[in-house]
């Protein structure tokens, strides 16, 4: 046992237990739970039905820590609804759309009255009690809106409470931190500093401007409802990332995890190194069971995804006048819902910037690669005895293009498979769908790049119109590839009798004989830099075009940094996230015509997800097993 979970242990164990159960705990007692997995089947659920409990009981009877006496942690938020809410949700969607994610986007708006505290399962009912008597004594005092004043730093942006209202909100948060530490035998620690309810927090430097513009279209006098709600999180997954997941997951293997759409997975990032390419290593909040998770079939969540409200005191005063109607219809914006009453400026900020776009760069890693899915020696499985090749397997393409070199070459230069080929089929047609405009396609000069490329064009329509350009300076950091050496690739001339739509007039920015192998990081990063703005240099920006960019997983990063500002992350961090990016992944990148500045955007269609197909032998299977 951890020393820290033994502490834990030894410090619930010798408190003295309170003897009052409520009618929600006699119910569970009567069907025959015991006592403290009933209490903390209540607390995981924030006490409010029996069925509720009973579910969460049902899931988690092959949780290892379910008799575990590990209390929850508890925090107590000053929260706004209404309007200032709704233009403050507004806000957190269009910063993540134009800047990324940064740390406020892990919780929802709110100011933070009492940081987190632990309290035993059979004493959060004390918690409500408490927080109910507060709030009766302070709903008399508490004013009818509160002043907030923008301030902003090059890593934190927010409202500060101004000092009219301060001391309301420190009595109050005061009041409660004394009579809940002194009733439900916790420590619980008020918010004394500067109470302040967070816009942006941890973002980089230069998306500073961008925040600030789009937080001074918030009206912090919008009508606001304030409530003050407790809310609970597991202290064991404090520090761990959360994915969702996106499909459902039945396990082939023992030490694998049964996951439903939509559950949660908490993911420890040091325990992650052994893990192969491809899975995660997780705990599900559903059940409590550990196990590996095609990474694949899930998406990062948000920290309070996870969190249990339990109870919230809501301060009825009178709402502060407003010129605005309290009622209004939502439209449209961008395909998501969009109110009307959001000031006036944000919706002019949002149309000019939307008039404004010129070209996008949509970047993308290339299809299924045969030797992804058979392994380095694929192209022994398909000679014959001559050195003919053959289809072994359907997922084989039926055919390899002709090359003038010896046909080993396509040991370091594999084709798409058949998938793979189907798949980039597949994204050209989700684009035309779309109604996408793509004016030009650049290529790395590995095949299966150049071939993901005219099967795109297959499905745009396209592969009679726009012809590849055939970019050397786009091919990944050499240091990776396996031979050590550049790779012979097919030439411009063979790529065009082989019947790809190939532009053999392009003359390209970086000679494959310009190529060093095991070049350094910054070496990479630096050619990746001079090809994206030479590639952009020679597109003309009249009229709103894509230029279409196939190259690979490191591609999607060192690529678009340089296009839209971002600092460069050392190579760990680039290789870790380079693993993560599948067969297809792809980033968009609009550019805003008047301040001739790129972001980074919502690709036009959404990502390609599969999952593993084992080769299948029916003799093994059905009859000899």
């Amino acid at each position: 046992m951890a020393v820290a979970e033994a502490q834990l242990y030894a410090k619930v164990s010798n408190k003295h237990r309170s003897k009052s159960t409520s009618a929600l705990l006699e119910s569970l007692l009567a069907k025959g739970f015991p006592a403290h997995i009933a209490q903390k089947a209540l607390v995981a659920t924030g006490q409010k039905t029996i069925e509720d409990a009973a579910k969460w009981l049902h899931s988690h009877c092959n949780d290892p820590s379910l008799d575990d006496p590990i209390p929850q942690e508890y925090a107590l938020y000053l929260c706004p609804t209404g309007r200032l809410n709704n233009r403050l949700q507004e806000f957190w969607k269009e910063s993540k759309r134009q800047c990324g994610k940064n740390r406020a986007h892990e919780v929802f708006p709110h100011i933070t009255l009492c940081d987190f505290f632990t309290c035993e399962d059979q004493k959060v009912e004390i918690l409500y009690d408490t927080l109910k008597r507060v709030g009766d004594i302070f709903s008399q005092c508490f004013p009818t809106y509160i002043s907030l004043t923008l301030h902003a730093s090059p890593s934190y942006l927010g409202f500060f409470i101004d000092d009219i209202h301060i001391n309301v909100l420190r009595d109050f948060a005061l009041a409660f931190s004394s009579e809940a530490s002194a009733m439900a035998d916790c420590h619980v620690k008020p918010c004394l500093k500067q109470f302040h309810l967070t816009l942006a927090h941890k973002f980089y430097p230069h998306h500073q401007k961008t925040l600030e513009q789009l937080a001074k279209c918030i009206n912090p006098e919008e009508p606001c409802q304030w409530v003050a709600a407790l809310y609970s999180r597991d202290m064991r997954f404090v520090h761990y990332q959360r994915l969702r997941a996106l499909f459902q997951y039945k396990p082939q293997n023992i030490d694998e995890l049964m996951i439903n759409a939509g559950d949660f997975i908490y993911v420890d990032p040091t325990h992650q190194c052994d893990v192969g390419e491809g899975w995660v290593l997780g705990t599900s909040h559903r059940t409590g069971c550990r196990g590996f998770v095609p990474e694949n079939y899930t998406e990062k969540a948000h920290e309070s995804d996870t969190w249990v409200k339990h109870r919230e005191y809501v301060f009825v005063t009178a709402s502060r006048p407003s010129t605005q109607t309290e009622k209004e219809p939502n439209v449209k914006l961008n395909g998501e819902a969009h109110n009307p009453g959001m000031s006036r400026s944000v919706t002019n900020t949002l149309s000019f910037q939307n008039a404004a776009l010129r070209r996008g760069a949509l970047v993308m890693r290339h299809g299924e690669r045969v030797d992804q899915v058979f392994g380095k020696s694929w192209l022994q499985q398909c000679l014959t005895a001559d050195g003919k090749y053959y289809r072994a397997d359907l997922n084989f393409p039926s055919a390899l293009p002709k090359r003038k070199d010896s046909m080993k070459q396509f040991e370091c230069d594999p084709p798409l498979s058949c998938c793979g080929i189907f798949q980039s089929r597949l994204i050209g047609e989700a684009l035309l769908d779309q109604e996408v405009m793509v004016t030009y396609v650049y290529s790395s000069p590995a095949l299966r790049c150049v071939q993901t490329a005219q099967h795109i064009l297959q499905g745009l329509k396209l592969n009679q119109k726009v012809k590849i350009r055939v970019e050397p300076g786009l091919l990944e950091w050499t240091k990776w590839e396996a031979s050590k050496v550049i790779p012979n690739f097919m030439t411009v001339a063979e790529l065009a009798e082989a019947s790809y739509s190939i532009d053999t007039g392009y003359r390209s920015n970086f000679p494959i004989s310009s190529l060093v192998p095991s070049e350094s990081y910054e070496d990479y990063l630096s050619r990746s830099a001079v090809v994206i703005k030479q590639i952009i240099t020679a597109c003309p920006s009249k009229g709103k075009g894509v230029i279409l960019i196939v190259g690979h997983g490191s591609s999607l990063a060192s690529l678009t940094w340089p296009l839209i500002g971002l600092p460069n992350r050392n190579s760990s961090d680039f290789a870790q996230m380079v693993r993560k990016i599948p067969s297809l992944g792809m980033c968009f990148c609009e550019e805003l015509k008047d301040e001739n500045k790129w972001q980074m955007v919502n690709p036009p269609v959404k990502t390609l997800t599969h999952g593993a197909n084992a080769a299948f032998n029916w003799r093994n299977t059905i009859l000899e097993d």
